[in-house]
């Protein structure tokens, strides 16, 4: 991988990791367009440490009063029901599904989940999944001629069903296309919480899975076209572009609606469909190349 490979890869990293348009993806799609090798689940994990870096810069007020909350809760009862140390056991709780099945289907996530076909149709298929949440939410928080605005949940409100529901629709993010973001923000307001609510517990509920993740892949970091001086670059890219996302995303999604993600996640399928039928790309374009 050369270093302009690297830089492309970072910045496309950063740019999609925390829209719901699955960065997985795009960073699959970029190489087969421009006919650069397949970068591979290792540089895709070890990347997502950078903008998970810049999550927890981000929301580091919010994770260290978390971190604090929980481990005084392991050895004060009283203190088992402050909402900060329920978070702690929430996000813990929401990270076991993605963890099992990582594991588990690690062979299938690096071989089969990457052919571009199956790219396409969670593209698509998530991309209605997120419409019709989206437009449930609209109309619960608009409601209608003949109905009255119907409240919606807050993290306040987060049970253990509800994480485990959350961790399983972050679990389903392991397919590239389906992204991470997409899937627990469909799932949460499915659930009927408010946007910033499904977005907020969507970023933390990443943290522990992405590093955990990143810090498994590197043992293979540096092994075939992919050496470690342009994985580490792309990282950092990831880092300083994804901050800029995630400031502008908790923004936009506070008083916009998610079809303009919807719509192009849509149209990127069918144009994915179009491309392989055509035999423009071939369903595991760059896997062997280069």
């Amino acid at each position: 991988m050369s270093w302009f490979e690297s830089f492309v890869l970072g910045l496309v990293q950063g740019l999609t990791e925390f829209l719901p348009i699955s960065s997985s993806a795009h960073l699959r799609l970029t190489a087969a367009f421009a006919g650069w090798q397949d970068p591979g689940a290792a540089f895709t994990a070890i990347t997502q440490i950078g903008t998970e870096a810049a999550v927890i810069i981000y929301f580091r007020k919010d994770i260290g009063r978390i971190i604090s909350a929980w481990a005084r809760s392991l050895f004060h009862r009283e203190l088992r029901h402050d909402h900060d140390a329920q978070m702690g056991w929430l996000v813990i709780v929401g990270s076991i599904p993605i963890g099992v099945l990582g594991i588990t289907l690690k062979d299938a996530i690096e071989g089969p989940f990457r052919d571009l076909r199956l790219i396409a149709t969670t593209l698509i298929v998530m991309g209605v999944v997120l419409g019709i949440a989206d437009r449930l939410a609209a109309r619960d928080e608009t409601g209608g001629r003949h109905r009255a605005a119907k409240q919606r949940k807050s993290l306040t409100d987060l049970s253990v069903k509800d994480g485990l529901l959350y961790g399983i629709c972050q679990a389903m993010a392991l397919i590239p296309g389906v992204s991470r973001s997409g899937a627990t923000i469909s799932g949460g307001l499915l659930m009927g919480y408010t946007r910033e609510s499904a977005a907020r517990y969507s970023f933390l509920l990443a943290i522990p899975a992405v590093l955990a993740s990143g810090v498994f892949e590197l043992k293979d970091a540096g092994e075939g076209h992919v050496s470690w001086g342009p994985t580490l670059f792309a990282t950092l890219i990831a880092f300083v572009v994804g901050y800029a996302v995630i400031a502008w995303f908790m923004k936009f999604i506070s008083h916009k609606s998610f079809m303009p993600f919807v719509i192009y996640r849509i149209l990127l399928g069918i144009a994915l469909f179009a491309l392989v039928a055509a035999g423009t790309l071939t369903p595991h374009a760059g896997e062997t190349a280069g």
